[in-house]
């Protein structure tokens, strides 16, 4: 059966309101008007248990949705922001837990025909869902703004009240469709979608032409921009589409609140989402609270990194330092591109060999309204073609009579020519044939004879993938099996993973065939050279035992990808200080050593190369790691041993600063954190499972002071690996932690160890710039709690900061001047805040922190050599700080960089 066609035991939830007069209509029927809506108690009543009928009161012959299934929370959500959000476990994770991003298994979204449920819909969020109680969601507001004669402010009731609905059938696709096969040829920066990142369903709501004609857009304006409720760690969700395209009823745009007939699903908008046919589900903005129209594309974050097909040379590391080439609106993502899949056979799928014929089967798309007008299918890799036959259950619609009402909104389709829904093709094979042939390959044209295109265009994000697709079939005896591709995200599985693991060249034209005169090594990888970290003269073995006895101070000896290294010659020389190599030594390092470290590092590795390891070392099982972090000991970092807190909650600073408050296993515990040394905090990427492994300076003190607990000040960065990372952490989820690490500590009145070696400090000059205060607030804080004392350290803050909102700890500095200053002495704890972009009512100084600054508040170094410098910012600012302090006779030795 090409389609579906189900009558739903649920709700019709139809109000029946009046048609308008903004699209051509033959014959309009006149419905009485939908009665006020008070509260949501009256707008259930008005839910008609009625089944959709023709107007004349007969069967529909479209498509109707499938019957949804009863849903709950699972157990997996109980623990993360989406506890709310009822969801059907048949939808695979393509990212870990949280945030919720899954397709169905293809074979079942195939199976439910032309409407998918709410339960097999796709879902891509990029945070939590917000949670819209239903005694509020007629109350839910939303503006129309900007370039506009007359701003709106509209809540859903007045939308249902006052605006003429419309039902129409629209095929959602994520621009990460088929992105699995890209992230196999080379790893993007984007998670694995298999070939199910599409859905379609019945959207009723609001057209934009209707919305925009009483907010009425001034000349000038030229984009129409959505912002919706989720935030997120770089702003709300929000986009934009050009003006035109929102105004032309042809495109279909709108602002809907219902899906297949019923209220939005949390994970679909509820309770009002936009809804773009034609274009990438990133458009498609859901808990719909802005409209803007504007002059220009839409400065959202999200709007300019995301949802973008760069050239395809640029590489993940290139592309974190070309800002102008992201904002480049010629690489924005808009139509759709015309794109197919096999559905039937099924991946390992299997076929008994024999006469009969097989129906090959799957769907196609195309974008922007275009149709998809042919389907061709090869078993030869293209030397010849077979046309499939091609069903367009989207055009059962436009036969619906004039005046046809479907769940509240007018189903008015046959005046308008654009396509926005999926297409089904089959294909009748002889099962000898599939025998003979070692694949089959399929290719979509569209009405602008635009074919999907032989071979991949990867690029950075892994969008928009949609060469031909190809089966694999393994002819094994009396049966033919099917290999698809790929299979979603970790699962295993595909042809492209196998013959890549066999060495196989996917992008050598032929599929990773091997063809006359190949190389038989693979050349998919980016044509980067991979950098050594060993000494290829060193051929010495080390057994576990030998390399066990070299794990102390002494010889600190440590294994990273089972190569041994001896740190000893760079205890002194390491950026983090011994105790970073100390703590690795005995240790199997690779994790850590790899996530942290640059490809500079890396390239120094070499020289420290001793051996290969010959036996592997005994590992200490997770469970022994648990009861070692759940123990009694007093203290809870280990410099060894990663341990688990669990995060409590999450206190927003600033815009883009929060403060993470976690709970250490006993509530007696201290952190055992000596003042001016950090941790090291470990997360896993959802996605790839590899480890994320930063160092910070918590705000909590390591005393007793604050036991049983540790509070870290984390400024999230739109491009942050761990800030973002953590910032989507559920609260009740573990973290791990490890340390103390650092070649600086502060053991008071005025004594340091720096490098393992004691000095005594009279000055303390602080030099930082935004979230770099927290490792110099730890020394301040100490210095000035002995403020009292004629040892205690004067301490100046020169503290940088782009904006008046982006100082942090700006009460805590005031609070630590006025405690300096007891005794009646105020030159011990100085603070000065200088901005480069101030506001008009900023009275401090302004500008960049340069030598010029450092001269006035600081000057020349003291004849005794009993000051220090402590710098942490970020890079510019510390290489800014390096030049100008050594310019002003400084030595090398009084500079530290956190």
């Amino acid at each position: 059966m090409l389609f579906h066609v189900g009558y739903p035991s649920l709700p019709n939830r139809s109000l029946n309101p009046p048609f308008p007069a903004s699209v051509p209509i033959s014959s309009a029927v006149d419905f009485p008007p939908t009665p006020p809506l008070q509260d949501y108690d009256e707008y259930e009543k008005q839910q008609k248990l009625v089944l959709p009928t023709h107007i004349d009161g007969a069967a529909p012959i479209y498509p109707l949705p499938p019957t949804p299934r009863e849903n709950r929370v699972l157990p997996e959500d109980l623990k993360t922001p989406d506890k709310h959000v009822e969801r059907d476990p048949r939808l695979i994770r393509l990212t870990g837990i949280h945030p919720f991003n899954v397709e169905a298994p293809l074979s079942e979204l195939y199976d439910e025909g032309f409407l998918t449920t709410k339960d097999l819909h796709y879902v891509r969020n990029h945070g939590a869902v917000p949670a819209v109680e239903d005694p509020s969601v007629l109350d839910w507001e939303f503006t129309i703004e900007g370039m506009v004669a007359r701003p709106v402010t509209l809540t859903l009731r007045e939308l249902i009240q006052n605006y003429d609905q419309a039902t129409y059938p629209v095929t959602l696709v994520c621009a990460g469709n088929r992105r699995k096969e890209q992230n196999v040829v080379r790893k993007t920066k984007g998670f694995s979608w298999g070939a199910a990142g599409l859905s379609t369903a019945l959207w009723t709501g609001v057209t934009l032409p209707d919305l925009l004609a009483r907010a009425r857009p001034l000349r000038g304006a030229r984009y129409i921009c959505f912002e919706g409720a989720d935030r997120l760690p770089n702003g709300y969700y929000g986009t934009s589409v050009k003006l035109g395209w929102a105004m032309d009823p042809e495109r279909g745009m709108m602002v809907a609140h219902k899906m297949n007939g019923e209220m939005l699903h949390p994970d679909h908008g509820k309770p009002l989402r936009v809804v773009i046919p034609g274009q990438i589900g990133g458009r498609s903005v859901k808990w719909l609270k802005r409209i803007i129209v504007t002059p220009a594309p839409s400065d959202n974050w999200y709007h300019i990194y995301d949802n973008r097909v760069l050239p395809t040379m640029i590489s993940p590391e290139e592309s974190a330092d070309l800002p102008e080439t992201w904002k480049d609106e010629r690489y924005a993502i808009y139509d759709l591109n015309t794109n197919s899949a096999v559905c039937y056979p099924a991946h390992d799928e299997r076929l008994a060999v024999g006469d009969g014929l097989y129906k090959l089967k799957g769907y196609a798309y195309a974008g922007g309204g275009k149709r998809v007008t042919r389907m061709e299918v090869t078993l030869d890799q293209g030397r010849t073609w077979m046309l499939a036959a091609v069903s367009y259950p989207e055009d059962l619609y436009r036969l619906a009579p004039d005046g046809e009402v479907l769940y509240g909104g007018r189903l008015d389709m046959a005046w308008r020519e654009s396509s926005f829904c999926w297409c089904f093709w089959e294909l009748d094979v002889p099962i000898s044939r599939l025998q003979k042939a070692g694949d089959v390959m399929i290719r979509a044209m569209d009405d602008a004879m635009m074919v999907q295109p032989r071979d991949m265009y990867w690029s950075v994000l892994g969008m928009m993938n949609n060469p031909w697709y190809r089966v694999v079939i393994h002819n094994e005896g009396n049966t033919l099996r099917f290999e698809h591709p790929t299979q979603p995200a970790l699962i295993p599985g595909g042809w492209m993973e196998r013959v890549k693991k066999e060495g196989g060249n996917i992008t050598n034209g032929f599929w990773g065939e091997k063809t006359a005169g190949e190389d038989s090594a693979p050349a998919q990888e980016a044509p980067a050279t991979e950098i050594s970290m060993v000494d290829e003269k060193v051929s010495r073995q080390i057994t576990a035992e030998e390399f066990v006895q070299h794990s102390g101070e002494e010889e600190p000896w440590f294994v990273v990808n089972g190569q041994v290294y001896d740190g000893t010659k760079f205890l002194e020389g390491h950026p983090g200080g011994a105790a970073s190599i100390i703590n690795a030594a005995g240790q199997d390092a690779s994790e850590e050593f790899l996530a942290i470290h640059s490809e500079n590092a890396k390239a120094m590795m070499p020289a420290y190369h001793i051996g290969t390891l010959s036996t592997p070392l005994s590992s200490t099982s997770a469970e022994e790691e648990e009861a070692a972090a759940a123990s009694s000991s007093s203290v809870f970092l280990n410099p060894k041993t990663w341990r688990r807190a669990l995060l409590a909650s999450k206190t927003p600073v600033s815009h883009d600063s929060k403060i993470f408050h976690f709970t250490l296993p006993s509530r007696t515990q201290t952190s055992g954190l000596p003042v001016g040394q950090h941790l090291m905090i470990r997360l896993r990427d959802p996605a790839t499972r590899e480890a994320i492994i930063r160092a910070y300076t918590p705000l909590s003190e390591g005393s007793a002071e604050e036991a049983g607990a540790l509070r870290v000040l984390v400024k999230i960065y739109r491009d942050g690996k761990m800030t973002r990372a953590l910032d989507a952490l559920p609260v009740g989820h573990a973290v791990e932690f490890k340390g103390p690490v650092g070649k600086f500590e502060y053991q008071g009145a005025g004594r340091c160890v720096v490098n393992g070696r004691g000095r005594r400090v009279r000055r303390f000059v602080m030099v930082c710039g935004g979230s770099g205060i927290t490792p110099i607030f730890a020394v301040l804080r100490a210095a000035v709690k002995e403020a009292d004392r004629a040892e205690a350290p004067e301490c100046v803050v020169l503290d940088g900061n782009r904006a008046e909102e982006d100082i942090l700890l700006r009460d805590e500095l005031e609070a630590m001047e006025r405690r300096g200053a007891a005794g009646g002495s105020s030159s011990k704890c100085r603070v000065v805040h200088m901005l480069s972009r101030p506001s008009d009512e900023w009275a401090g100084l302004k500008g960049r922190m340069d030598r010029g600054l450092f001269e006035r508040e600081v000057g020349k170094p003291p004849v005794e050599r009993d000051a220090m410098v402590l710098i942490c910012g970020p890079e510019g600012m510390e290489e800014a700080a390096r030049e100008a302090f050594l310019g002003m006779g400084w030595a090398e030795e009084d500079l530290l960089f956190f």
